[in-house]
């Protein structure tokens, strides 16, 4: 007898131990997968898992499609191909750390590739998937600063996700919009980000992860696109976190932004640049023909975005997620810097009757004032107002918490670099943990604010809140207090600076 009762308990301990499988074979929903360990062997890695069918032929300029099965084992040992785009060459500040590799880039780039610490398949790890930068022109997973393994060894999951850039992600006409099933064209990029989301609901169990805890991450375009994904009714149950780093489309804009009919005008003109007469014959074009007309961006299309981000926030009609974001000391763009005289006669012009009040808050007393202030001026009209403004919605309408940061560290750099201060995507090598893949002179001080840095984005991605054991303390954003995290050689909080710069920047360009 009690061997009789002793059967059952077997088989059911049994099937519990079976349910939870290794991860040195992945079963995916297209095929199983095998990977790489580090060095250490604490951490699995996947790289080039294809989330997607290769949008060549028929299939450039269409929503992505599903992944062929394959039978066997797939070897994902390898970054996938880059998506289309100009090949990369280190600019500015922008050294090889901070660039795609310069092969493979193909148009069969929809690849992702998975970092994780869980020893067994049943372990609900929370996610953090990562979307590049690059001004939806460039940009790719294969950048060193994306690596994920230190973020894995910090107990969450890593991916980094591949999209389409440039004219293959983003351009718009009537013919595709009449052949769509959405009655829309552009925002394939996008789409291609979505359907990353929607591999990882269906997969990352098996990698150990928790698809009920997904924090999206993303830099400049990247982070421009994180508040395209919040917004966009298509990204509700994907997510429950967001990590917006120097990148929002967040202020209101007059001309109600660009218009599915205003891209598809852009996409006609394209197209006659380009002597095609027919979708047929774009689609027949060489890649590296295309991208002689590579301006497009995202659209406000009608279907993956009904409404601009600020309109959609305006209606609460946002998903309702924890947000952390913020922006750099030098998060600005410019070229040659301007005198104080030529300077003060600039602010003349563009703010006429207000310049007195302007130059109180950017003022520009002798040269060197005035060459701070023009960068703050370019990195407050790029960054500062919409991520502000973005964190003042959220805090008014959404009722899911913020966390609002100012990274100020200026990486040590040799004399050619130090103009830069702490410029843009600047921060991303402390935010994951990645230091040791740049060429700085890093002092310890570096160090110690990537691991608190890295701590926090692992802490939010865990729990939607930064804060943890041992960190300062990170207050949540709100309108009355402002509260802000200073990212640099001392982490602290304070109101936010720059707030009445801020306000007025937004105040002149909302009533022009």
């Amino acid at each position: 007898m009690k061997r009789f009762f002793a059967l059952p308990l077997i088989l059911l301990l049994a099937c519990c131990t079976t349910a939870q499988t290794n991860l040195n074979i992945v079963k995916t929903d297209a095929g199983d997968i095998s990977g790489a360990v580090n060095q250490d062997g604490s951490v699995h890695i996947f790289k080039g898992i294809p989330f997607a069918a290769p949008p060549v032929g028929d299939l450039r300029w269409k929503e992505p499609q599903p992944v062929k099965s394959w039978s066997g084992v797939k070897a994902c040992t390898a970054y996938g191909p880059s998506p289309m785009q100009a090949e990369p060459n280190p600019f500015g500040v922008y050294t090889k750390e901070f660039l795609i590799a310069k092969q493979p880039i193909s148009e069969d780039c929809l690849y992702l590739n998975v970092w994780t610490g869980a020893q067994l398949s049943g372990e609900k790890r929370p996610v953090l998937v990562y979307i590049y930068g690059g001004g939806f022109v460039s940009g790719g997973t294969n950048v060193p600063i994306y690596d994920g393994e230190a973020m894995a060894k910090k107990g969450i999951i890593f991916v980094t996700i591949n999209y389409r850039v440039g004219i293959f992600g983003f351009f718009a006409h009537p013919e595709l919009t009449k052949e769509s099933p959405h009655s829309q064209s552009g925002n394939y990029g996008i789409m291609d980000q979505l359907a990353a989301l929607q591999w990882v609901q269906k997969n990352i169990a098996a990698f150990g992860g928790d698809p009920e805890k997904v924090t999206i991450a993303g830099q400049s375009a990247g982070s421009m696109s994180v508040n395209y994904l919040v917004t966009s009714p298509l990204g509700k149950g994907l997510f429950n976190g967001a990590i917006a780093e120097s990148g929002a489309y967040m202020l209101p804009d007059p001309s109600g932004g660009t218009s599915l009919a205003q891209g598809e005008q852009s996409g006609v003109e394209a197209a006659k640049a380009l002597n095609a007469n027919s979708l047929a014959e774009l689609r027949k074009l060489p890649a590296q023909e295309l991208l002689k007309q590579n301006n497009f961006r995202p659209i406000i299309d009608g279907y993956v975005m009904p409404k601009t981000p600020p309109a959609i926030y305006a209606e609460n009609q946002e998903n309702k997620v924890a947000l952390l974001t913020g922006w750099n000391e030098d998060d600005a763009f410019f070229g040659e810097l301007k005198d104080a005289a030529d300077y003060k006669a600039q602010m003349q012009h563009r703010f006429g009757d207000k310049a007195a009040e302007a130059l109180k808050l950017y003022p520009g007393g002798n040269d060197s004032v005035a060459k701070v202030s023009q960068i703050r001026l370019s990195r407050d009209g790029l960054f500062g107002i919409q991520n502000y403004s973005w964190v003042n919605a959220q805090s008014a309408k959404n009722g899911a918490p913020v966390y609002l940061y100012r990274f100020t560290r200026r990486m040590p750099a040799t004399p050619e670099f130090e103009k830069y201060g702490a410029f843009h995507t600047g921060e991303v090598a402390y935010a994951y943990d990645n230091l040791k893949f740049v060429n700085r002179p890093f002092q310890p001080v570096d160090q110690q604010l990537a691991n608190t840095m890295s701590a926090y984005w692992v802490n939010f991605t865990k729990n939607g809140n930064p804060n943890g054991k041992g960190l300062p303390e990170w207050p949540a954003y709100n309108t009355q207090t402002n509260m802000t995290m200073i990212l640099g050689k001392e982490t602290k909080a304070e109101p936010l600076p720059d707030k009445a710069a801020l306000d007025f920047t937004i105040k002149q360009l909302t009533q022009h």
